[in-house]
This record gives C-alpha cells, structure tokens and sequence, in this order.
C-alpha cells in the first residue's frame, strides 16, 4: 500500500506550532470497475449522511466533517437520530440498509471508522448501492492541529463525488485592531500572526508559505513579508517606506505589485523579491491607481483607478498595456468601485461599489453585465475562494463589521468572525501542498 503524506500548514502565532500531518493511501479493497464519481440528479444538492463514529464520545469528528460538507453548499447534510442512524448500518460490520439511506433523501452516505493508526474513511453511492471510494488517513487527535487535518479528509470525500476538491482546508487572513489574524474556513481556530499594530491589506503567497502585507508607521506605509511556516517577518528591502499601500504577489510568487504613491497620484509598481529596482507599471499622470488583483493566469490585472474622474474597475495586460474600462461608467453619474478581485476560474471579478453604502458587486466578463450580490447592511471588500464561488466580505449586517462567507450560486450567507471590526480579507489558497512543509521550533 503506497502512501502520500498530506502536509498542513500555516500554524503560527508569533511562534511556531507543529501542524499535523495526514498521509493517505488508496484503498486497495475497492471492487475493480467502481466508477468514480457520484451518481445524483443534475442541478440538485445531493443529501448526504455521516455515520456516528466509533468512540469518538464528544461526536467532533462526525460534526466537523458534516459542517465542512454543509459550508461546501454542494451537498445536504440529512441530521437523523441515533435510533434512526443504527437501523441504516445495523451493527459494526453490518451490511448498509441502501435502500432505508436512500428513503431519507441520501445520495451520499459516508462511514468514518477509526484505526490505530488513524481513520478509515468509506463512501457509498447510495443509488447504485456501492462503495464509491475509500482510503486510509493516517490522523493523530494529539497533534495541536488536528481539526485543520481532518477539514483534508472532507476535501477529499468531496473530490470522490463530485470530482473537484473542496475548500475546507484553506483559511483566511484578515485585519483586525491593527493585527494580522488567521482563521480556518469554518470559523474555528482563529490566531494572532503579527505581535504589531498597523497592519493593512494581506494577500498570500500563491501556495500559502507566506503573507504579503502593509504595515503603517510614522514614515508612512512599508510592505512587510510574513512565513507563515516559521512566523518570522521581514521586510522587502527593495520597497522604500513611503506610501505603500495594497501589495500582492506576481503569480509565480517572484515579486510583489503594489501601488505606490509620490506627488503626482498613486500608480502599480512591480518589485522584485530578491533584487532589482522596482518598475513601474502605470502612469497615472495624477491619478490614483490601486488595488491590483492578477487574473488566474497572470497576463492581465484587474485594478482600480480614477482616470476616468471617480473610482472605477479597469483590466490591462500584465505590462501596464491595453487598458480597458471594466465596470460600466457614465460620465456625470456618480458611482464608486473599488476592492476588485479576479476569480480563480478567471470567469469575473468581484469588487465593491457604492450605491449610497457599499455593496459587493460581480461582473462577468464574457457579458460586462454587473450582478449585485449583497444588500442587507454595508459589504465591502471581497475575496474569492479557491472554488471560484465562495467569497468572503467585511459586513455591518450583524451590527459589527464582520467577515461573512457568500455563495454566490445559492445566495446563501454565514458569519465567519464574531469579534469587532475584522475587515480586509484574503481568502488563501488550497493548503494541502506536500511542499508546504511543517516546523516546529
């Protein structure tokens, strides 16, 4: 049986916690000719059933698998009673009632069965009556970050049915009192990662090792780097303390491009990591240009500017040419956009607009229609997620500025933080990347 180590990452506070590893290996029990994938109806959310878990006595394993699953907005988690859950697998070993599974509305049916040496994870497609898929997660409750270990396995059991993994193991940065925080996707383990006040605008690195951040001093705005691995944070050298506001990382995660401000407007300038004079990328003549976010593929940057006499989207060639005007704009119309962020399948951009309060907004780019997707209270600021449909925002619609989680799809919405004025998030990517490594001190 052939493993493959899953390494999770990005544990720190100021110092460094161990993250935990699962490894994981085919199980070699699957019956030959099973087909991969769930067999459900088109359009629907198929219902799905996690098993109770043997011995697992505070039921945390279970809950955390069927939130995960729940937040994905892929599937419905079927919440029965113990009596009911025992007469679908009547003892351990027992055969699956499928046809009992299948009454209540399950497409999907997952057993969970712990080992000495971690978790057997099984899925059923209920339909057809058989095992979809399985495998062996080498899981360690003793490790401080199990939780973000186990999010794995249900990105995994969402890879099995639907053919695209999930996005439970990835986390959110985000400012809060002038700190950089981290929280998981599900709203748990949420932890300092800058000691400092001041800090503004964080976006990752492209396979989540670090964090690129500003961070206000008495000179103005420096860009700071955060490793994530180790929590130690440095300065990029080749950016001088000025106004620096809004930096993200090139694609390839060679350098960063920030707007920087002089006399003469604000404009997106390219700087590299190790060495190299930054260069400029626009040529605002005046005007402000910021907030740049790089298309999937790095070609193109959507970003903000006021050329046009008030803030709006605009994309260009990654080289600063064929500038173009994304949102609609009619001169002596007052409007407002900011905050653009380029989806991961590279489909539309998500952005802020203000339309008495602010509002998150989307525009397709094959159409140019733009789609609003919020209105209760003030949001601000999106983020996309990894799955290119989730997106999280600062929201006031709880009274408090807020992170929220949106599905654009469904329209449904969840409260992410539940501490006073958390804004300015960036969604990380997928971190189940082996060469993310883990460190202790």
């Amino acid at each position: 049986m052939r493993m493959r180590a899953w390494c999770v990452s990005l544990v720190v506070i100021a110092c460094t916690f161990a993250a935990a590893t699962v490894a994981r290996a085919q199980d070699t029990t699957t019956a030959p000719g099973v087909r991969l994938g769930l067999s459900y109806t088109a359009g629907s959310k198929p219902g799905v059933i996690v098993l109770p878990v043997q011995d697992d006595y505070d039921d945390s394993l279970r809950l955390i698998v069927q939130r995960d699953l729940d937040y994905s907005d892929r599937t419905t988690v079927i919440a029965l009673d113990e009596t009911t859950l025992s007469g679908l697998v009547p003892a351990v070993g027992g055969k699956i009632n499928f046809p009992l599974v299948a009454k209540f509305g399950a497409a999907l049916l997952i057993r969970m069965t712990p080992t000495t040496q971690g978790l057997h994870v099984a899925a059923y497609d209920v339909a057809r009556g058989q095992l979809l898929q399985s495998e062996h997660f080498l899981f360690d409750r003793r490790d401080r970050d199990w939780r973000f270990a186990l999010h794995g396995v249900s990105d995994q059991i969402e890879q099995w049915a639907f053919g695209k993994r999930g996005i439970a193991q990835t986390r959110i940065a985000y400012v809060n009192d002038g700190e950089l925080r981290i929280v998981d996707s599900d709203g748990a383990e949420t932890r300092s990662i800058t000691t400092g006040r001041g800090a503004l605008s964080p976006a990752w690195f492209p396979t989540g090792e670090s964090v690129v951040f500003t961070v206000l001093g008495n000179a103005g705005t420096q860009v700071q780097e955060l490793d994530v691995r180790t929590g130690r944070t440095r300065r990029v050298s080749q950016i001088r303390v000025g106004l620096n506001i809004t930096p993200i990382y090139q694609p390839g995660g060679n350098a960063i491009l920030y707007a920087q401000g002089t006399g003469n407007g604000t404009d997106l300038v390219l700087a590299g990591l190790d060495s190299g004079p930054p260069k400029k990328i626009t040529i605002g003549r005046g005007t402000d240009n910021t907030s740049p976010s790089y298309s999937p593929d790095g070609h193109q940057i959507a970003f903000i500017s006021g050329k046009s006499g008030a803030p709006q989207v605009y994309i260009m060639d990654a080289d600063g040419s064929n500038v173009q005007l994304v949102t609609p704009y009619t001169p002596g119309v007052r409007s407002y956009r900011a905050s653009p962020d380029w989806s991961p399948d590279g489909r539309a951009i998500a952005y802020e607009q203000q339309n008495g309060n602010f509002q998150v907004f989307m525009i397709d780019l094959r159409d140019r229609i733009p789609k609003q997707l919020t209105s209760e209270g003030e949001n601000e600021d999106p983020s996309w997620a990894p799955d290119g449909r989730h997106i999280v925002f600062t929201s006031s619609r709880g009274g408090d500025k807020q992170l929220w989680i949106l599905d654009t799809e469904s329209g449904r919405a969840r409260q992410l933080t539940h501490s006073r004025g958390a804004r300015l998030a960036a969604w990380s990517p997928i971190l189940a990347n082996p060469e993310v490594g883990t460190y202790s001190q």
